[in-house]
Order: C-alpha cells, then structure tokens, then sequence
C-alpha cells in the first residue's frame, strides 16, 4: 500500500503557497479600484485554508525522501491540484467563467500552453491579466525543476541521460530539488527581470513589460491583447525572440555559466542544434514571405524569426496570421511545434535531444548494415549512449504519437473537424498554443470548442507538460501492486 500522506503534504504546502501567490493580482484590483479585488480575496481564503488543512492532516506522514511510486504521485497531483484551485478566480471574476472553461484556462496557464478561452483581454481587470501571467511563470519555474529532479530519476523518455551531468548530489529526491531550485530560482527570476526592463525600454507600459516578461521566460504565451505581439511595435518583437530562446535552453547550464564555466552553454550539443534549426527555419520561412510583394525584407525577417522562434519553444505568440501565408507554412508550422527546446528548459513539445538520440541509433544502425563486423555505439554529446536510454526514448516516440492520433480522434468524435482536431491535439500534447484553422488559428481562441472538447484537451496539456510516462505509469496496475 503507497503512503499518500508525503504527496499531500507537498500538494498542501503548494496549494497554500498558490494561495500566497493571489495576494498580488489582490493588491493590484484594490489599486485599479474596479471592485474586483474580492475575487482574489476569496480565492486565497479558500485555496490557501485547503492547502493548509491538507499539509497538517498529511505531516505526520512526512519522511526524509519519496519512493519512486510517491514521486509519480506528485508529479502528477501537483500540475492536478493547482489548475483545481487557480480555476477560482476565473469563476469568481469578472469573466464569470463556467468552471470547464476556467480549469482549461488555468491547466493551459500552468503548464505554459498559452491556449485560451478568453476574449476582450485588454478590456479584463488588471488582477486578472496579472494571475495568468503569474499561472505561467509558477509553471515556467516549476516543469524546470521536474525535468532536472524527477524525470532523470524516474527515468522518463530518456531524461536519465541527464541525471549525473545536471546536480550530481547525493541524497532524497526532495532534498535534492531543494538544492536545485534554489540556485534554478535566482537564475530564473533574473532573466524575468531582465525581460522586464528590456520590454519597457521599447515602449511596453509597466504593467504589460511585466506580464509579458512572465509569460515569455515561461514560454507560456498568455498575453494581455487578443491580437497579441500584433499590438506592440516591431522592437518588441526582437525582444521577445531573445528572451524566449534564453528561456528554451537548459537552465543547468546557466548555473555552471554562474559557476564559471564560461563554454558550458555552446559547449552543449543541445543548444547548437537548437540554434541551428532555428536558423535554418527562419531563413526558408523569411525566402517564401519574400515572395509576397507587399513586405520588405526587414518584415518578412522580423515575422519569421519571431514566429518560428515563438512555435518551436512552445510560447505560442503570434505577431501576424500565418494561416495567410500559404499552405507550405502552414503544414511547416504545424511540424516545428512538434520539434520544441532543450531538456531542462521552460520549453515543450519533444525536445531537441530525443530527436538527436534517435538519429544518432540511425546512424548506428545504418554504419553496422555497412560494417557487419564492426563495433559501433551510439553517441550523445561525446558519451555512449546505453540501450536503456534509447528504450525510454523510443517509448516516449510511440506514446507521444498513439496519444497524439487518439486525442484526435476523440476531438473529431465530439463533432470537431479534421483540422481542428488535429491541430488542437497537437497544441495541447506539445503545450504549443494556437492551433490551426480559423477558430483556434493565432487570430483566434478555444472559447467556441464544446465542453467535452475542453476536457480532452486539458487532460492533453497535462499529460504532454509531464512527459506523457509519468502520467501513464500511474495508471497500470502494476504501480499500485508495487
């Protein structure tokens, strides 16, 4: 029998923690004096008073580490447990928000998705505009510290590769991500502030630069317009394009940049071929839009790089309707969401580095058919790469896809179609955002999609935020006999 109490104690702490966190989009109501500051006021009681309640009944059950099976648990009953309670402010707001749609707002927001179902965004009380970028940022700092502590030690879709080079400490899972989120915490609320001075120095108002800086270094992509990066001036867009490509390396190498090790960023196999992709991208993207009379060089540049930039690390900003661009970007567009960032980043969707150790067993594979006699393995980043890792991988591959086809399939049952379905699946597996088509395109959202719909896809969003394994492990029954 699994002791639930260690995962509801952290569940608690976190929840109440959440609950602390609505004390700032509290103060900011009572300051824009609409009458809105009520709404957070009763979120926190509520929030805040369960998580407690749930942290005192657990504690007596709090030991010095988890077991495999409890950090299953938690991984998964927290990205659960604070969409369940960050929803209440949605409902009680002034969006007065049906609580399907205020739990797929609040899931899409936590694991920095950027799907949304609201409209009129700039007509919205500030408070609530902040929350969600708060929902992202907490979820930007938090999949960071799963993907470096619990996935590598659960062993999730080749995470394990990373286990020994990113903290090599010794002890407990739990105190071990305490040591690791501390020094993951400076790091990260560095480059927000950072992102914040940089967006008001190119005319972001204050409150905009802010939010917009939670929701980028979060590759979250909530933003304060419906027309989002549409409604700032094209220096924003530059900014934004630096910010969310800082935010979708792996931040273990900013602690040893911090430590000294001045080459461990570009030294990194994964961050070359990240750069290198986008590159390439950009510039096929910015030679088609050149084609188009109507923009210039410096536009169609701009547009490319910012877009492709925004798709493939997951963020899900849109500065133009690239639905308008042609049916060859469309269907590119729809591919490079499936690529995503560096593991331990804020960055979703695959990974550049699963993509990188599958090609690295094909390329073996293709060298032994030459050499039969031969002796080849496999290599990532200078190491060999052993037959557990490329298992993990090659599992993450074929779930990821069944996952991706059944959710379709289930969206196109409720009535949606085929575009749609597909694009909406893809969306909410990778976290990316926007989908395709007219109704869930970039100029649109998913506010029109039917109940059940929502539902899918905020199981999707969760599922694809935590690697797809660790959500399916739990669900076996040979978990639960463990």
């Amino acid at each position: 029998m699994i002791d639930l109490r260690p995962v509801g104690y952290v569940i608690g702490i976190l929840l109440a923690l959440l609950g602390g966190a609505m004390v700032l989009p509290f103060l900011v109501d009572l300051a824009e004096g609409r009458g809105q500051w009520m709404v957070f006021a009763q979120s926190a009681i509520i929030t805040g008073l369960f998580g407690t309640l749930l942290a005192i009944a657990c504690s007596n059950g709090v030991k010095e580490g988890l077991t495999i099976q409890q950090t299953f648990l938690l991984t998964t009953g927290v990205w659960l447990a604070l969409p369940l309670f960050g929803a209440l402010p949605f409902v009680f707001g002034a969006t007065e928000a049906r609580y399907v749609d205020a739990f797929f707002e609040a899931m899409s927001g936590l694991t920095t998705t950027g799907s949304t179902v609201l409209s009129g965004l700039e007509n919205l009380p500030k408070g609530l505009l902040l929350w969600r970028g708060i929902l992202q940022w907490l979820g930007g700092i938090g999949i960071i510290v799963v993907a470096m502590v619990f996935l590598p030690e659960l062993r999730v879709g080749g995470m394990q590769i990373f286990k020994a080079e990113a903290f090599d400490t010794l002890g407990k899972i739990l105190p071990r991500a305490t040591t690791i989120s501390i020094q993951i915490s400076f790091i990260y609320v560095s480059i927000t502030m950072a992102c914040v001075v940089a967006y008001f120095a190119v005319g972001m108002s204050a409150f905009d630069a802010t939010v917009h800086a939670m929701t980028t270094v979060a590759t979250g992509g909530f933003s304060n317009y419906d027309a989002s990066f549409a409604a700032f001036p094209a220096a924003v867009e530059y900014v934004a394009v630096v910010f969310m490509i800082l935010a979708a390396l792996p931040f273990v190498r900013y602690v040893q940049l911090l430590n000294g090790n001045q080459t461990a960023v570009f030294k990194d196999a994964q961050v070359r071929s990240f750069l290198t992709v986008i590159f390439a991208l950009v510039v096929m993207t910015a030679l088609v839009l050149l084609s188009f009379d109507q923009l210039e060089k410096e536009t169609a540049v701009r547009k490319a790089l910012f877009n492709i930039t925004s798709i493939i690390s997951g963020t899900g900003y849109a500065s133009s309707d690239y639905m308008q661009w042609g049916s060859f970007l469309v269907t590119l567009f729809f591919f490079i969401g499936l690529i995503g960032g560096c593991a331990g980043s804020t960055a979703c969707s695959v990974k550049i580095f699963r993509y990188q150790l599958v090609f690295a067993s094909v390329k073996t594979q293709l060298m032994k058919i030459k050499s039969p006699n031969g002796v080849f393995v496999p290599q990532y980043d200078g190491r060999a790469i052993n037959d557990e890792v490329l298992n993990s991988v090659m599992s993450f591959f074929t779930f990821f896809l069944a996952t991706l086809g059944a959710v379709a399939v289930l969206l196109g049952m409720t009535g949606l179609n085929f575009i749609t379905s597909l694009s909406a699946a893809a969306s909410a597996l990778a976290n990316i955002g926007p989908g395709l088509g007219a109704e869930i395109g970039p100029t649109g959202n998913f506010s029109g999609l039917n109940d059940t719909a929502k539902w899918i896809l905020s199981a999707a969003m969760l599922i694809g935020r935590l690697e797809l394994l660790a959500v399916y492990a739990i669900l076996t029954v040979q978990f639960w006999r463990a």
